[in-house]
């Protein structure tokens, strides 16, 4: 397909749909409600359905038609898409996930009948279509993730329908991830196996996702995640190899490996002028690992690095006493702590008054819901009031719309992550995104912190 304006006759009119409310989150296999409660579009959910499907598309072409539209219109794109999709398909759920990517969910009896969905959406927009009178042409990607309703893993339905859509972007075609099948569901014991080899072999990278400082309007920080690019099986889920790792009892070598590559990427940051605390994800069995505890320290105070390391409430609870007095020993050497997923376990104010954190990061489980709930908003204030009377600040985790960020920021909320910002980002990219601020620039105090398109695509 060709991109930009193509002056064709009329075949679809997306002008029409001015429906700009602020759209709630999008909520990933969301519960029937009552009919009095607040629902987005097309959120009915069938009844009899042995598929849990996700679906992420993305136009491809963003970027040019940016350039054609304007910022304030392109802005709307994915609210148009997400229009004439719902009267494609009036059954599913969907919302926009960011600027250009919309997120669809919905039931079937069988893979091929999802299929067969997403292809009529397809084909429907294989034609240009109308915005404000001229007719551009709207090249979408996709990405499906196709799981058995028995699959309650949300994490790695929504890992493999990104993983999907990344296949998609390379192969320039439609792409499902079936994830019972056995090529996907990798046997553990292999992958046991492999995991010290792939370490060795150069197979794990990392890639960074910023948090924002929303008063400050500057990225404050970033979070690293890790990866496998295995040779023949493609992307490894981080929710099939983080377990694996910790039964294996790998767990520790590879969040040493982390911990060393993210010192070595935060001096290549430094010397391009960027002074940002980057920070790992500490499994809850390494906060009683004594050997780890020295070890880590040891890496960290040769290094000079400002790193930080968070941890879930859960991992705390396993062993408080262990857990407790190695935290302070991080403390001590200067490592900045944070608590992850705040809120998703059992939270406990005994614990949380004892621990050295100086971040608290709510679950975006009450994040994604925040403008959809009634409840939500008020856990989320709480929780922000909460953690600055013990003196931290809240990072507020899966913002992905610009109402949800408005609300926070009204709230009082620190620092924003979430796909509104940015995807995570590969090294490479992650530079290049923190060298690009003209978006920091602004008239009037009205600085906007949200990156173009072009810096939403994993390396």
């Amino acid at each position: 397909m060709s991109e930009g304006r193509t002056p064709v006759p009329a075949n679809g009119n997306l002008s029409g749909r001015r429906r700009r409310k602020a759209e709630a989150p999008f909520v990933r296999n969301a519960p029937k409600r009552s009919p009095d409660a607040h629902s987005g579009r097309g959120d009915r959910r069938p009844e009899g359905r042995f598929w849990r499907i996700l679906v992420l598309c993305q136009i491809d072409n963003f970027t040019t038609l940016r350039r054609h539209l304007g910022r304030p219109r392109a802005d709307k794109l994915a609210f148009d898409v997400a229009d004439r999709i719902t009267e494609l398909c009036p059954h599913v759920r969907i919302g926009t996930a960011a600027r250009s990517t919309i997120e669809i969910a919905f039931e079937r009896d069988s893979c091929e009948a999802a299929a067969a969905d997403v292809d009529r959406v397809r084909s429907a927009f294989q034609k240009p279509v109308d915005l404000d009178g001229e007719f551009y042409q709207l090249n979408l990607q996709f990405g499906i993730a196709a799981a058995p309703c028995s699959e309650s893993d949300e994490v790695r339905l929504a890992e493999a329908a990104e993983s999907a859509l990344e296949q998609a972007h390379a192969e320039n075609r439609v792409v499902m991830l079936d994830l019972s099948r056995a090529d996907l569901a990798f046997d553990k014991l292999t992958l046991m196996r492999e995991l010290p080899r792939a370490m060795a072999a150069g197979e794990m990278f990392l890639q960074y996702q910023p948090k924002v400082h929303v008063r400050r309007q500057e990225i404050s920080s970033a979070e690293a995640l890790v990866r496998w690019e295995h040779p023949v099986r493609g992307l490894i889920l981080p929710s099939d190899f983080i377990s694996v790792a910790e039964q294996a009892g790998e767990i520790s070598a590879l969040t040493l490996w982390t911990l060393r590559q993210v010192i070595a990427d935060q001096r290549t940051l430094a010397g391009d002028g960027q002074d940002l605390t980057l920070f790992i994800n500490i499994s809850g069995v390494l906060l009683a690992d004594k050997a780890f505890v020295e070890e880590a320290c040891e890496i960290v105070s040769n290094s000079e690095a400002k790193i930080g390391f968070e941890i879930t409430e859960t991992a705390v609870i396993r062993d408080p006493e262990s857990a407790i007095r190695h935290l302070n020993r991080f403390a001590e050497i200067g490592v900045t702590l944070a608590i992850d997923d705040y809120g998703a376990g059992l939270s406990s104010l005994a614990y949380l008054k004892q621990l050295p954190a100086k971040e608290l990061k709510i679950d975006k489980m009450f994040v994604m819901q925040l403008t959809s709930s009634n409840r939500d908003p008020l856990i989320v204030r709480s929780t922000i009031d909460l953690a600055h009377a013990l003196e931290m600040e809240v990072v507020a985790e899966g913002v992905e719309t610009p109402s949800a960020l408005a609300l926070l920021s009204v709230m009082g909320c620190d620092m924003v992550q979430g796909f509104l910002i940015s995807r995570p980002l590969g090294f490479d990219a992650f530079r290049q995104f923190l060298a690009d601020d003209s978006y920091f620039s602004g008239t009037g105090g009205n600085a906007s912190f949200i990156r173009p398109e072009s810096f939403w695509k994993r390396a």
